[in-house]
């Protein structure tokens, strides 16, 4: 059952997960606002926003959902020499919004992005209050590749990742699922699947079960020492 929420009206609530379309797979809702407490609310029932330029704000719940588990990253032999390679560096929320804006940028096959000026305005608010993140790779203080996305408990919920070198996107990827297993983590939501994020170890997830866990996940601690910054870590 599709629905339609009031623009303009704050914090609307959302339907449940379990309401979304089959076609197109998981479109929820239309409408509403990207306030704070929405965002984070909808995260933790298993929904997420994304739209384009031009459209109204769409809310998905797609099934089944790709997920990773931070523990089953798959490390090639590729990626292994390219670790030896370069001199990576890694940061933790030094230019969150440089990566937002990096993950913006266009791409190869893409027209556009779901990364709207609204979009930056909402997660910028949400990286200020706490729960957006940034994991950066550098090479030679310039910003190679990196991942946002939002953590609420042991549930890391990935947005977009990018690359300016080769590979920067998977060691990005690499570097953040070593740091959520080491924080103790349960899950990072990759939302859609797709070929790639299979060869590094993503699953899918039927959406009943995924909604099921973060109930629990989302509640859970962390260690103390998750988001803090770090110097000259290497991945």
């Amino acid at each position: 059952m599709f629905h339609c929420l009031k623009t303009g009206q704050t914090s609307p609530e959302l339907p449940p997960a379990e309401y979304a379309l089959h076609e197109p797979n998981g479109l929820l809702a239309v409408g509403g606002d990207l306030t704070p407490d929405t965002i984070v609310a909808a995260y933790r029932a298993g929904v997420f926003p994304w739209y384009s330029d031009g459209q109204p704000l769409l809310w998905w719940s797609p099934d089944p959902r790709c997920v990773l588990n931070p523990g089953a990253f798959h490390v090639s032999r590729s990626l292994e020499r390219e670790l030896r390679r370069r001199a990576w560096k890694i940061q933790l929320d030094r230019d969150f919004l440089g990566v937002m804006r990096a993950c913006a940028g266009e791409r190869r096959g893409r027209r556009g992005t779901w990364i709207t000026d609204e979009m930056l305005t909402a997660y910028t608010e949400l990286y200020r209050r706490g729960f957006a993140h940034s994991l950066e790779c550098w090479i030679d203080n310039e910003l190679a590749g990196g991942i946002y996305g939002v953590a609420i408990g042991q549930v890391f919920f990935g947005e977009s990742m990018f690359s300016q070198l080769t590979n920067g996107s998977k060691i990005a990827l690499y570097a953040l699922t070593r740091r959520l297993q080491a924080w103790g983590y349960r899950l990072l939501d990759c939302q859609v699947p797709n070929s790639h994020l299979h060869t590094l170890g993503a699953t899918l997830l039927p959406r009943g079960e995924f909604c099921a866990l973060l109930r629990t996940a989302c509640n859970a601690p962390i260690a103390a020492t998750a988001w803090q910054p770090t110097d000259h870590a290497r991945p």
